[in-house]
């Protein structure tokens, strides 16, 4: 079967860059609208009159939702090619966020939030795989690190923007208003990149390239995924979540309260310009470039757990940094493993691993910590050396798949 024609080699990599841009932008005023929901939603729950028990279980929910439904919807969009339908639906939910503003009951309040995070499972793997496209042309280390980078910006620019709100009013609602804003401006870049590239695919095909696998062989994901999937799977589940660092250092008295949010304002920012670095090393070394993974995220519980504001500090940012490999070279490898036809299926089998490696860290590292933070060392220290094993099996098949 003869695939379609691309852009013009002339315009194609100037074009690609742009739409990588402008989703970039599409990302950073999303998260200008949801991240902010999710920095104040706990407090916003409990103002309305949830219980803890509430909040901890629809935080989690919605975790488990934003992640495992990435697998359905993956699925459906390979099978229809609806990569911009999906984007579009996903990125439509986040009007849920500043709906929050007219809420006056914890239970309403609990379904926006949750469609929101069903939005982001709808979303992701139709935009990650359009980026995939376009980052085939200038690099896939960098063109998803430029995306994350633009993508925190919002991260840190919207619980910022809503604190200075909620400090000028005290009130959640106007705080919420704010953000039909940034919802709205989402969907108009949307439309934008839409526009300029409507069959992003064309980036990546080549011209007269004739397809020899049969039908079942597109069907199928290459073992290779699956060795990838459990590597990402150990070194995520010895990844410790925000909420139990930031819990430890506010019960320890090692952090005041009041600089919690700006402790993960600056491991967004880290993250940022950290995206950019690491997505330049993915390109120049592939594969190997994983195994950063690991070893930063080896010594981040022995810093946050400390009683010492200056490790803990220093934790944070190693947090930040994790965080960046995570969004960047992490995502860029599903794309130089995966062929175009089956990438969308691929990204939400593999964030359904992540969720689920995210949701197991956060579990077991909360377990140990009643315990003591000496089993917590000793998790981390055993999944992520195991993981290193992984590592080194997959870089070894890996030679031989590609």
């Amino acid at each position: 079967m003869i695939e379609k024609q691309n852009y013009s080699n002339k315009n194609d990599k100037s074009l690609a860059l742009n739409l990588i841009l402008l989703l970039g932008l599409v990302s950073a005023l999303g998260d200008i609208t949801y991240e902010t929901g999710r920095s104040i939603s706990g407090p916003y729950l409990a103002f309305l009159g949830a219980s803890v028990a509430v909040i901890g279980f629809v935080s989690g929910l919605g975790e488990f939702l934003g992640y495992a439904l990435r697998l359905v919807s993956g699925y459906l969009i390979d099978r229809t090619q609806s990569y911009w339908l999906a984007t579009f639906i996903g990125y439509g939910l986040l009007l849920s966020v500043p709906l929050l503003a007219y809420t006056n009951r914890w239970e309403w309040a609990v379904l926006l939030l949750l469609l929101e995070r069903i939005g982001k499972a709808i979303r992701t793997p139709a935009r990650d795989t359009i980026l995939s496209h376009a980052t085939h042309k200038v690099g896939r280390g960098w063109g998803f690190a430029i995306h994350e980078a633009l993508d925190q910006i919002g991260a840190v620019a919207g619980p910022l923007i809503f604190m200075v709100a909620f400090l000028q009013r005290e009130n959640y609602h106007d705080g919420f208003r704010l953000l039909w804003i940034s919802a709205f401006l989402t969907i108009l870049a949307l439309f934008v990149a839409r526009i300029l590239v409507p069959a992003p695919e064309k980036l990546e095909n080549q011209p007269g390239r004739i397809s020899t696998k049969s039908t079942a062989q597109k069907q199928r994901l290459p073992s290779i995924f699956w060795i990838y999937g459990l590597f990402t799977f150990m070194s995520v589940a010895g990844f410790t979540n925000f909420q139990i660092i930031s819990y430890h250092l506010v019960n320890q008295s090692v952090v005041p309260v009041s600089q919690i949010p700006f402790f993960y304002a600056v491991a967004m920012g880290v993250d940022a310009l950290a995206a950019l670095v690491v997505g330049k090393i993915y390109d120049k070394i592939g594969f190997l470039s994983l195994v950063m993974i690991p070893l930063v995220t080896l010594p981040i519980p022995f810093l946050v757990f400390s009683h010492l504001y200056l490790l803990a500090s220093g934790g944070i940012i190693l947090w930040g940094i994790v965080m960046a490999v995570h969004e960047t070279i992490i995502r860029a490898a599903i794309a130089d493993l995966i062929p175009t036809e089956r990438r969308a299926f691929a990204y939400g089998i593999f964030n359904t691993i992540y969720g689920a490696a995210y949701l197991l860290s956060g579990v077991v590292v909360g377990i140990l910590y009643d315990i003591s933070t000496i089993w917590i060392f000793t998790y981390v220290v055993m999944i992520e050396i195991a993981a290193l094993f992984v590592l080194i099996f997959f870089r070894k098949n890996a030679r031989v798949a590609t």
